[in-house]
C-alpha cells in the first residue's frame, strides 16, 4: 500500500475562474445523499473508455471511498486502479481492496506528481475539478501523471444547464453550498487544447445525475426551517427524488441535463 501525506503549503490563489469562485461552506448531509451517483452511473463513466486501448493502470482523482474504481472493475477487470483523495477514506478503500494503491493529498502536490509521473494510461476526475482551488493547475498535474497517448476523463456539473437558469442560487452547484468553480464546457475544451490535448469525446447525456428537484427542495427547507426542523420535510424530498429518477431518462436528452463528460487524449510532445 502506498500513501502520500498531504502538502502543508498554503493553497494557491484562484487562478482559473471560469464562472464562479467561492469559499467552501457546510453542506447538509442529506444534500450529499441525494446527489450521490448510482453504480449504474459510475459504470457508464467507465464504459466511456471502452473505445480506447484497454488500460493497464488507471488513477481516480478525488476517489473518496473508491466507489468509482469498484464499479469500473466490472468493466475493466484486468486494469490496476489506484486512488487519490485529500482524506484518509482512500486508505480504507485500499484495505477493502477497491484500489491497488492509495495516495492521500492533492494531485498538485509536487511530491505526489513526482512519484506518479507518466504512470497511468487513464486519469479520471469525476465531479472533482469543481472542488479544487486551481483547476488549471489540477489539469496540468493530471496530464503530468498520464503517459503520452493516455486519456483524461473529466466529469463536471453543467453551469449552462436549464436547471441552473430556472433555480438560480437554489440550484445546488450555484448555491452557497456549491462549488469553488463552475466550468462551462466550451472553456474546458479551450483549456485542454491549450495544454496540448485532443478532445476525443464529449457527452452531455449519461453524466446527468438525477438530483435537481430533490436537492433544491432540501436546500430550501434547510434555509427556511434550519437543519433540525428540515428533517420533517424528508417525505417531500423523497417524493421529489422519485420524480427526478422517473424523469431522468428524458431530462438527460434535453438542455436540463445537469452534467457533462469530456475525454481528452494527451498528445506526445
Amino acid at each position: 500500500m502506498t500513501a502520500t501525506a498531504p502538502s502543508q503549503r498554503r493553497p494557491a490563489a484562484c487562478a482559473f475562474t471560469l464562472a464562479a469562485c467561492r469559499d467552501h461552506t457546510y453542506a447538509p448531509r442529506f444534500l450529499r445523499l441525494v446527489r450521490q451517483a448510482s453504480p449504474r452511473h459510475l459504470r457508464a463513466a467507465a464504459r466511456a473508455a471502452l473505445p480506447f486501448p484497454e488500460p493497464e493502470s488507471w488513477l481516480d482523482v478525488g476517489t473518496g471511498d473508491a466507489r468509482f474504481p469498484e464499479a469500473a472493475k466490472e468493466v475493466f477487470p484486468y486494469t490496476a486502479f489506484d486512488g487519490l483523495d485529500p482524506t484518509h477514506r482512500v486508505l480504507h478503500a485500499r484495505v477493502a481492496e477497491r484500489i491497488e494503491e492509495a495516495h492521500v493529498g492533492q494531485l498538485t502536490d509536487p511530491r505526489i506528481t513526482a512519484r506518479l509521473r507518466t504512470r497511468y494510461d487513464i486519469v479520471s476526475m469525476l465531479r472533482h475539478l469543481e472542488h479544487t482551488p486551481d483547476p488549471r493547475a489540477e489539469l496540468r498535474a493530471a496530464l503530468s501523471v498520464l503517459r503520452p497517448g493516455g486519456h483524461l476523463i473529466v466529469e463536471l456539473p453543467n453551469p449552462r444547464s436549464a436547471f441552473a437558469l430556472l433555480f438560480g442560487t437554489a440550484w445546488i452547484p450555484q448555491s452557497p453550498h456549491g462549488h469553488l468553480h463552475l466550468l462551462p464546457l466550451r472553456t474546458l475544451h479551450e483549456e485542454l487544447r491549450s495544454l496540448g490535448c485532443t478532445i476525443v469525446a464529449t457527452d452531455r447525456r449519461t453524466p446527468h445525475v438525477p438530483y435537481d428537484l430533490a436537492a433544491t427542495i432540501a436546500l430550501v427547507l434547510n434555509l427556511l426551517l434550519g437543519p433540525v426542523l428540515a428533517v420533517l420535510g424528508a417525505p417531500l424530498v423523497a417524493a421529489a427524488w422519485a420524480v427526478d429518477l422517473v424523469l431522468a431518462p428524458f431530462l438527460r436528452r434535453t438542455p436540463l441535463s445537469n452534467g457533462y463528460r469530456v475525454i481528452a487524449r494527451k498528445e506526445p510532445t
